[in-house]
Order: structure tokens, then sequence, then C-alpha cells
């Protein structure tokens, strides 16, 4: 599980109680049950500055009947009638790529595409990268990953500057000016061909689809292209012509994909190095700096050493992380990855997640390292991760096909009718890691230190907010946007919609994971647990796993059980049931 864009339709998510950005309106500790839309807007969940209310099943439903076009199929749409006008279209001074959560030179396709288009009439390619803080906010971007994009790019401009291409990056205040300030530079520069890798948040297709148009307009060829998966949305179907909403069958159509074209897999060459007069004809664009986080990410000092010794930057260390993984651990990988103390996972998200390393680059290197060399043979270890890498391309086709789940909406419509509870002084429990549900809290305490949670303790988390506490999973889904440093929209929302039973794929909702069998399975020894929690340090056998029930004097300083799960599993029960029309009898 693992981020998040925004829609003009709908809304993104955001988490209560301690978020800097948290609304000036508060609820009463006790609040109660949901009881009406304005919940949205009371408990942070929708941000009301960029987004409307909540859109209706019924809409949803039409979505999911083809009623309604989806925002992919209009930047398709455009692209398609507008190709043959934008061939048209003369290569003048310059082309242009701009760089958006694809911020490496290596198996980049719009970069590579655009830099072959420049090569061909021998003019300068030139690199564009816009940092918008109503961007960030709308999508709930956190501090640490706009931090490290910001050093990210520190790292690629150097890279471009060695094959003299410069890389122009330029904060723009109002998000919806995006587009004309981007026509503006093509301009300036004398450039003609815009080339951009599709991203597939509603926003950004509906962005990059009107852009296509108006580009004609301005005599500027926007050509969008796919390069996010692996196997681009759209290509996988079932037999009777319908997406798939279900992960095991979706994966055995993925690899039959990638047998069937071997060349998907093939990877892009890094863009040609610039003519010799692009330093001078450019040379305002090689000075120019990098612009500081927007006031509304800023780091703290101490936050900045903390995680800058934690994630260091760019492709290089992505590609350097990735090989000593597939080196060094995938082999034990299918037995070791759900256990958070061993240290298993490649832990390359926060790069997949900001397109310093490509998912086509991880599978590919994974099955050059695999002997043979398959995608679903071999070394377990490498197959069972490849399937893991898989989820991402699978969450961004259901947020594809089934937009609404970017609209603030479940990917099931009908359990908006779940009554959750709506407790600030719980969830910041949660938040805190102050549950007393020592792995649970392990996990929190991780997540705000770090910037990063395992995935077996997402999923435990996630499944103790929507289950346990009965917590709107959206505000859930928010706070992990805002402190994740690998925040991916669609991966977050899809984990978070297992967790809480209501996405594609999920878990059924009477499936409620134990917080202390999740512990005493995945953390036997209790080693992550003392790491995270060193109220716990001292603490010695099972009863690390529950401190206050299986040890007679208890733990001092640490809170007892915020709730407890046998009853919070019944109360789920039925209100889960209560909100599907379900016998609960």
């Amino acid at each position: 599980m693992a981020s998040s864009k925004a829609t003009t339709n709908g809304t993104k998510r955001k988490a209560n109680g301690v978020s800097s950005e948290t609304p000036n309106k508060k609820p009463k500790p006790d609040a109660p049950a949901f009881k009406d839309s304005k919940q949205e807007e009371v408990y942070g969940i929708v941000d009301r500055q960029f987004y409307p209310p909540e859109m209706t099943n019924g809409r949803c439903n039409q979505y999911k009947s083809n009623e309604i076009e989806r925002p992919i199929e209009t930047l398709d749409k455009a692209q398609k009638e507008t190709q043959s006008e934008r061939n048209k279209i003369q290569v003048k001074d310059a082309v242009v790529h701009w760089f958006k959560c694809d911020l490496r030179t290596t198996d980049n396709k719009a970069l590579h595409l655009a830099s072959e288009k420049a090569k061909s009439k021998g003019v300068p390619l030139i690199c564009l990268h816009i940092i918008s803080p109503q961007d960030y906010k709308a999508h709930m971007t956190s501090a640490v990953r706009a931090d490290f994009v910001l050093r990210t790019l520190e790292v690629l401009k150097e890279d471009l500057a060695e094959l003299d291409i410069p890389l122009y990056v330029e904060t723009v205040e109002k998000r919806k000016r995006i587009p004309e300030r981007i026509f503006e530079l093509c301009k300036q520069w004398g450039a003609s061909h815009l080339y951009i890798n599709i991203e597939y948040e509603v926003d950004e297709l509906r962005r990059e689809a009107l852009m296509t148009r108006k580009g004609l307009e301005e005599g500027i060829a926007v050509d969008a292209v796919p390069d996010t998966c692996v196997v681009a949305p759209g290509e996988l179907s079932s037999g009777n012509g319908n997406q798939y909403s279900v992960y095991s069958p979706w994966f055995r159509a993925w690899l039959t994909y990638l047998h069937k074209h071997p060349h998907q897999l093939d990877l892009f060459d890094p863009p040609a190095k610039n003519p010799a007069n692009a330093r001078k004809a450019y040379k305002d664009l090689f000075d120019s700096p990098i612009p500081d986080a927007p006031g509304n990410k800023m780091l703290t000092d101490e936050e900045k050493k903390r995680f800058r010794s934690m994630w260091p930057p760019g492709e290089h260390e992505a590609r350097e992380r990735l090989s000593k993984f597939l080196q060094e651990r995938v082999h034990d990988y299918k037995d070791k990855r759900n256990f958070p103390a061993a240290n298993n996972t490649a832990v390359i998200s926060v790069h997949l997640a900001s397109g310093t390393l490509s998912a086509r680059t991880a599978v590919a290197t994974a099955r050059d390292a695999n002997n043979p060399k398959k995608l679903d043979g071999g070394d377990q270890g490498i197959v069972n991760w490849i399937s893991e890498v898989a989820w991402r391309d699978f969450y961004k086709h259901v947020l594809a096909h089934w937009p609404y789940v970017c609209m603030n909406k479940p990917f099931k419509p009908e359990y908006t009718n779940i009554k959750w509870e709506y407790n600030n002084e719980v969830f910041t429990k949660w938040t805190q890691g102050q549950t007393g549900y020592p792995f649970i809290d392990a996990a929190m305490r991780q997540l705000n230190h770090t910037g990063y949670m395992h995935n077996r303790a997402r999923m435990a988390v996630a499944s103790f907010l929507a289950k346990d506490l009965l917590i709107d999973w959206r505000m859930g889904e928010r706070y992990f946007m805002e402190h994740l440093i690998d925040g991916d929209f669609a991966s977050n929302n899809g984990g978070w919609g297992f967790s809480a039973s209501t996405g594609a794929d999920p878990q059924p909702y009477f499936r409620i994971f134990n917080p202390i069998l999740q512990s005493e399975k995945f953390d036997d020894n209790g080693e992550y647990i003392r790491k995270w929690v060193p109220e716990l340090k001292d603490v010695q056998g099972k009863a690390i796993h529950d401190p206050h029930g299986r040890s007679a004097k208890g733990v001092k300083g640490y809170p007892k059980m915020c709730v407890d799960h046998k009853e919070s599993r019944n109360r789920a029960l039925a209100r889960y049931k209560e909100g599907l029309g379900r016998d609960t009898a």
C-alpha cells in the first residue's frame, strides 16, 4: 500500500488532528457517527478550496456502466483527434520535456522521444519542472516528499547538465495557471513540441487533455505518452471485454501480455547530448537555481537532517538500491517480506513514486537477475517480488477505469452507507502511536519518524483504524499521504480500500486483523516493537505484544489499550452489516 492526486469533480482526502492543514472548525472529541455530508469538511477529509462535495453513488455507477466518459478516455480522444494536426507542426528552435513524477534520465519514454525529436532537427532539448504549492496542498503531498523531489531535481539538473541539457524549475502559485505558464515558456524558448508522461489521476488526465487541444491554438504539439506502468491501463481486459477488478486474474493477464509483447520491457535510452550552442542560447536556464520548498511544505532543520540522512535522492541511488536488493536479499523475499524487522524488502517505493526509477526498469532488472530469465518461474523470491511490484500497475489500472476512487468515493460505492466514527481524541492516539497495541504503535511511530512504513504494518494499522476504531478510513488515507515519503495516490488508496474492505479486490468485510495476533505472527520476538516503542524495550517474552494484559505490573509510561479488540470486532461486524443491508441476525 502506498499516495495522491485529485479531481475537479471530486476530492482528495486529508487526515484531521495533527495535520498542519487541519480546518479551523474542530469537532468535539465525542462527536457522533456520520450524519450528513458535512463530515467531509468538519473532519478534514476534503479541502473545499479545490473540490466540490462528494458525488452520488448513482454517478459512480454511471462510470461503472460506461455511461460517463472517463478522464483517460478524454485524453485518449484528444490525442487521437489532434494527431494529424499535431504532426503538421514543424520543429522550431527547441523541444521541451515536462518532468512530473518521472524524475530520471534513464528509461524515460517521453524524455527519450523528446530527445529524438530534437536530435532529428538538430535543435536543443529543454527540460522543465513546475512546483505548485496549491497542487502540493490539494494532492496532500507530504513535506518530506516535497523535500525529496527538490533534492532529486538537484541531482537531475547535474545529470542533464553533463549532456548540455538545461533543467528549468519554476514555482507557479496558482495551479490552474500551470498550462498557460508552460505554453508561455515554450514560446519564450521557441519550442513548438512538448512531451509528457501520462499520470492517471483525474486532475492530471483532464489537464493534459485540455493542453493537447489548447496546444494547437498556441502552435504547440503536446504529446502525452504512457510510461508510468509496465503495461498501460486499457491494454488488459477479460474475455468479455471488462476491466479486471480482482488482482489474481489481472496479474495472469499482465504476465500473458508481457510474454506476448516482450518488447514492453525494453528500456529507453537516456537523452542524447545537446548541440554545442545550447549552453550559450539558454545560459540563463543553466544558471537558474532549484527553488526552495513552498511555505506550506517546509521541513524544520531537524527534519531535514533526519530525512536526508535516511533518503538519498536521485536515480543513481535508486538503481544502486535495486541492484543491492537483487544481489543480496531477493532470494529470501518470499519467506521474509512480511516481517518488518527483517529488512528484507527493496525499499524502492519512494523511487517508484517520484519516478527516479521506472516500474519497467524494476521488473526488467529483476527478470534479468532470474535464472532462467522469466517473470513467473525460477527464483521464487524474484517471482514473488515481481508480483508485488505489479500491484502498483493494478491500482493505476483501477484508478484509470474507475476514476471516482479519486473523487472521495470508495471503489464499492455502497460502502458509503457505513456509519463511521469521527473521534479526534482516538484518531490522534492512532496517529501518534499511543493506542496501547504495541505493533500498531510501532508502525505509526516508524511512519512519523521516517516518512515510511513497512507494508505489513500498513495493512495492520489501516485495518485497526477502520475496523477496531471504526474511524472513517479516508482520514487514515489522508494522514498517510501527508506523512509518507513514498505517497502514491493509487497504491495508497488501493491499500486502504483493501484493509477497510471498500476497495478493489478487498479483504472481506468480516476479515478483521487481530492486532495482537498480527504482532505475534510478524514480530514474534518484539524486535520491531522495541525499536519504535522504547517504553517497552525491557519487556520480555510474549508480554511484549500485550504488556498490560500479560505483565503483572504492566508497563509504566505506556498507555493501556484504547479499545478492546473483541468488542470492537463485534461492533464493526454489526456496523458493516447495517451499512450494507446485510442480515444482522
